[in-house]
């Protein structure tokens, strides 16, 4: 058994993960912004599976939530001050951001956030675990990414192609160390992302029934990969036919489908 470090934890994509790490007996430490809805999915979890959870609110979207998370991440456990802190053997930045609109009319202010959680929060919470990983030769780093990378998507594909992007260039560092890097990459999920976004009917609209997945099937997949090695997870094969598509299209075609959300 060991533990696993979860941001975005409290709904959605995150949730399911946090239910069924724990069901694999997993003690967790949950991270999202609401005190309160971390303490219910404790409850609910501990309960349920008889696992050890710590409850770490936290807003990723600031420097201050940040640290916290990092300092929590970098126990590598038995040193002074660390007292019974176990240290994390599995990380999922999970933690995502919903924006509607365009860029050029939206709030940068909104944008800043945005990137904060989705690109400075994922680097600096990997930098803080790869360390205690490597000191102790073993350990995962899951991001969470989106088939959107691939796409003209605005801020949101930017930021997701560079989680993609750094996902990648860790596993090369990391070969031969003990310590893995995966991105799951999926495609549109059943979850509150597009109802934060403002965006909800609009998509289910736009996708047919098909192209949604089930999100215990994306998570099931997900850690599946993880226990193997894999750098690339992405739940599906329609979706990575999609994938393959948006590689293999000239950038002219993938603009020209406009935003993926």
């Amino acid at each position: 058994m060991s533990t696993a470090l979860i941001t975005g934890a409290s709904a959605g994509l995150g949730l399911e993960f946090a239910r069924q790490l724990a069901a694999d007996q997993h003690d967790l430490v949950l991270v999202a912004r609401s005190e309160e809805r971390l303490h219910r999915v404790a409850e609910e979890l501990s309960s349920a599976y008889g696992v050890a959870i710590e409850v770490l609110p936290a807003d990723l979207s600031t420097a201050d939530g940040v640290a916290r998370v990092a300092q929590r991440l970098a126990v590598v456990g038995g040193r002074p001050g660390e007292g019974d802190l176990r240290p994390v053997g599995l990380l999922v930045n999970n933690a995502g951001f919903t924006t509607s609109g365009n860029f050029v009319t939206g709030r940068v202010t909104t944008e800043r956030r945005g990137i904060a959680v989705m690109v400075t929060a994922v680097m600096e919470l990997t930098h803080a675990a790869v360390g205690q990983m490597l000191e102790r030769d073993r350990g995962a780093i899951l991001n969470v990414g989106s088939v959107a990378a691939l796409t003209a998507g605005g801020t949101y594909a930017a930021a997701k192609a560079y989680v993609r992007t750094f996902t990648d260039s860790l596993a090369v560092e990391l070969k031969g160390t003990g310590v893995t890097a995966t991105l799951l990459s999926p495609g549109f999920m059943h979850t509150e992302f597009h109802a934060r976004a403002g965006i909800a009917d609009a998509a289910s609209s736009a996708v047919p029934s098909w192209g949604w997945l089930d999100v215990e099937d994306v998570v099931r997949q997900a850690l599946a990969d993880v226990r193997r090695g894999v750098v690339l997870s992405t739940p599906s094969v329609r979706y990575k036919v999609a994938s393959a598509a948006l590689r293999a299209a000239p950038r002219w075609a993938v603009r020209a489908l406009g935003k993926y959300r």
